[in-house]
């Protein structure tokens, strides 16, 4: 069940929580699990992907920073991050992990966890993520419903097109490997030692907490998979972005017959 847009404008907001944690591990490392065990740890709100369905105004900033990083157009900084994320206290997944040198200028004190996962089985799970964001009917939603779907698809485009290089499926799973392993050379370049830490997937509370200098929870280490559970969100992103497209088709379709009727009163 997909959150309720809650339509926050971000320009208006500011810090009120401090950023304490940049989970900058790739998409499909785990990205969802360490964003539930950072929640459980009391972090506030932590930063995913899917944290673009309950918000999706928040595409509009991160296509600024895209523009301003990728195109140089504008800029980009702590104060912007501080509005966009200025809610939460810790980030994982994409788009996030696109800014990795931004975000750890902008927030030094900040420690780092860098998710790492055995290549193969990454490859599969990264398949599967390529074909979810590249399927053709987003080229018809996108128009359909601008507003929710075409503003979270338009930062799934952004994310494979300016990081990576790649505009369409074949060229994604091609290339995923060479920039999953440029990443995590260009992060551990960014990061002191002691601020860092490469926590293998699958391992658990204690060297999480350890570097975080958190207690170990009494609930075990969330396990989320998220090949198996990607499919149920699609279809949840889909349902919602028909339902928002059949909607707007509806009121486009009212207001023109409305229009018509007045035009046909007034020529009378």
């Amino acid at each position: 069940m997909l959150p309720r847009d809650q339509y926050i404008d971000r320009r208006k907001c500011h810090r009120v929580v401090p950023m304490e944690v940049l989970s900058l591990g790739y998409p499909r490392t785990g990205t969802m699990s360490m964003q539930k065990a950072l929640e459980i740890l009391g972090y506030p709100n932590p930063y995913h992907f899917t944290s673009l369905f309950g918000n999706a105004r928040d595409a509009d900033m991160w296509q600024e920073a895209f523009a301003a990083k990728y195109r140089g157009i504008g800029t980009f900084g702590r104060q912007d991050f501080d509005q966009l994320l200025g809610h939460v206290g810790a980030v994982t997944d994409s788009p996030c992990v696109a800014f990795a040198a931004e975000l750890i200028e902008a927030y030094p004190d900040a420690k780092v966890v860098l998710v790492e996962r055995e290549i193969e089985g990454w490859q599969g799970s990264w398949t599967v993520l390529v074909l979810s964001v590249f399927m053709p009917v987003g080229g018809i939603l996108k128009y359909t419903d601008p507003w929710w779907f075409g503003r979270i698809w338009g930062i799934a485009l952004a994310w494979f097109k300016y990081p990576i290089g790649v505009v369409n499926s074949r060229q994604a799973v091609q290339n995923g490997v060479v920039a999953y392993e440029r990443h995590y050379e260009d992060v551990r370049k960014l990061v002191p030692t002691e601020m860092l830490l490469e926590y293998r997937l699958g391992s658990g509370w204690e060297p999480l907490c350890s570097f975080l200098g958190k207690d170990i929870p009494k609930t075990p280490f969330p396990r989320l998979n998220e090949s198996s559970d990607l499919k149920p969100l699609v279809k949840d992103v889909a349902m919602k972005a028909l339902k928002n497209s059949v909607r707007n088709i509806l009121l486009l379709g009212a207001l023109v017959a409305g229009s018509g009727l007045i035009w046909r009163i007034h020529s009378c």
